[in-house]
């Protein structure tokens, strides 16, 4: 997806309120320039992904794949910081 932009993007994931457990993640590209000074960056393997210092307290530690299947496919998140998920895996309380 981001070679399709054919921009320079890094990935910012964090967290707002909402979702049905009360706690939903979010995900999108943004360019490299918008970063801020007290984000969280992670290279990995000539990708970065981004995060605010709010959104870390909640994803520290968490677990973030990616499946192509037809069934059950797309990004699941394992987050030891959530006491409860929903069933769709999206949203979470901690």
């Amino acid at each position: 997806m981001r070679a399709e932009k054919n921009e320079d993007l890094c990935l910012r994931i964090g967290v707002r309120q909402g979702g049905c457990s009360g706690m939903s993640y979010i995900m999108d590209f943004e360019q490299k320039a918008n970063t801020r000074p007290d984000d969280s960056v992670i290279d990995c393997d000539g990708f970065r992904i981004v995060c605010d210092p709010k959104s870390l307290l909640f994803l520290y530690g968490m677990q973030l794949d990616y499946s192509d299947a037809l069934i059950g496919g797309g990004f699941s998140f394992t987050n030891p910081n959530a006491t409860s998920t929903c069933g769709c895996g999206k949203s979470f309380a901690a």
